[in-house]
C-alpha cells in the first residue's frame, strides 16, 4: 500500500487546463502528490507541468515540430501516445508513480488507453472520458484492470456536472493507489480459464490441489474480457504456467460474436515461453451478446438466454470438424 501516493495525471494541458488543474487540486486536497504530463501538440500548457510536451515527443524519438508537421491529427497524436506510454512505463519502473489518471475526448482517450496498457496489472489506471463505455472503444484496447469514468458534460470547460465526475475520479485513483495490494510474488501463479463451476467443474478440484503444491491459481472468466486479461498477463510473463481449458472465445470469434478475445487468443503463453496445457472445453459453444443480432447462418438452431447479457447456442456437427 502507498501511504503517500503519487498520481500521474495525463492530458492536453493547452485545451483542458482548467479541468486538469481541478483534477490535480482534487488529488492534492486528499494528501496525494501529482505528476502532470502534457500531451498537447499545437498549444502550450496553460499551467505548470512536471513533464512537458517536448519531453513526451522526445521519448517517442520525435519532436513537437515533427508531430505538428505530421499532416493530420491522428499521426501527431500517435507520436505523443508512443512518448507518453514510454514515459509512463519508465516512471513506474523508477518507483515515481503509484497510479495514473487521464482525461480526454476521443484524442485523449486514444492516447490514455496506450498508457494504461504499459502499466503492470495491479497499478491503478483511471480514464475519465467523454466516450467511456461506448462502441468507439474496442475491448482489445483495454488494460486488464482499467477503470473508466464517463465525463458527462465535460467537453469544454468546468461545470458542476463535470466537477462531480473529476472529483470522483480523483477520489477513485487516490483511494486505489493507497489501498492497492500488489501481487505478492511469493508463489508461482498458474493462469486458468473457465466458464463457471456448473459446466466446467475441473477448477473446483484443480485449484485446491495446485495450492497444496505451493502454487497460486488465478481463474479467468472466458467471456471476452476475461480472455483478453488472461492473454495480456501471459504476454507479460505473469504466469508460471497456464491451464487453458475454456476455449469458447475462439469459436465466438469464428461465429462473428462480440464475445471474443481477439485473434491473439491462445498465442500469448507460447510466445512468452510459458508452459501450457490446453483442452477444448466448450469449444462447441457459441455465445452472443444479448443485444447482438444473430447471424443468419445460425438462425436454424435454438438459442438459450443465459441472462439479459448473453445468449447461447452450439456449433453443429459439420461446423465442429
Amino acid at each position: 500500500m502507498a501511504s503517500d501516493a503519487t498520481i500521474l495525471v495525463i492530458g492536453t494541458f493547452d485545451t483542458k487546463s482548467d479541468e486538469l488543474a481541478y483534477l490535480r487540486e482534487q488529488i492534492e486536497s486528499q494528501g496525494a502528490a501529482a505528476i502532470c504530463m502534457d500531451v498537447s501538440v499545437l498549444g502550450d500548457a496553460a499551467i505548470p507541468v512536471e513533464i512537458n510536451k517536448h519531453e513526451v515527443a522526445s521519448a517517442a524519438g520525435s519532436s513537437i515540430a515533427e508531430a505538428a508537421a505530421a499532416g493530420d491529427e491522428n499521426s501527431a497524436m500517435q507520436i505523443m501516445a508512443r512518448g507518453a506510454s514510454a514515459l509512463s512505463s519508465q516512471l513506474h519502473a523508477d518507483g515515481r508513480i503509484d497510479a495514473m489518471v487521464a482525461l480526454g475526448g476521443t484524442m485523449g482517450t486514444d492516447l490514455a488507453l496506450d498508457c494504461a496498457r504499459v502499466l503492470p496489472t495491479g497499478v491503478p489506471k483511471v480514464i475519465v472520458s467523454t466516450v467511456a463505455f461506448s462502441p468507439l472503444i474496442p475491448a482489445d484496447r483495454l488494460a486488464a484492470d482499467i477503470q473508466m469514468v464517463l465525463w458527462a458534460g465535460g467537453l469544454y470547460g468546468l461545470n458542476s456536472l463535470c466537477r462531480s465526475a473529476l472529483s470522483q475520479a480523483a477520489g477513485s485513483v487516490v483511494g486505489a493507489a493507497r489501498a492497492a495490494v500488489p501481487p505478492a510474488g511469493d508463489r508461482p501463479v498458474i493462469g486458468m480459464t473457465s466458464l463457471g463451476s456448473s459446466c466446467l467443474s475441473y477448477m473446483k478440484r484443480l485449484k485446491p490441489a495446485l495450492e497444496d503444491r505451493g502454487f497460486e491459481v488465478a481463474i479467468f472468466h472466458a467471456t471476452g474480457m476475461g480472455g483478453m486479461a488472461f492473454e495480456n498477463i501471459a504476454r507479460g510473463g505473469g504466469f508460471a504456467a497456464v491451464m487453458d481449458f475454456a476455449l469458447s472465445e475462439i469459436g465466438n470469434l469464428y461465429a462473428g460474436s462480440v464475445v471474443n478475445s481477439g485473434e491473439q487468443r491462445l498465442r500469448s503463453a507460447g510466445g512468452a515461453g510459458i508452459p501450457q496445457i490446453v483442452a477444448p472445453g466448450c469449444i462447441d459453444l457459441i455465445d452472443f451478446a444479448g443485444w447482438q443480432d444473430i447471424p443468419e447462418r445460425f438462425l436454424d438452431r435454438p438459442f438459450h438466454a443465459h441472462n439479459r447479457l448473453i445468449k447461447c447456442s452450439a456449433f453443429n456437427a459439420a461446423e465442429r470438424r
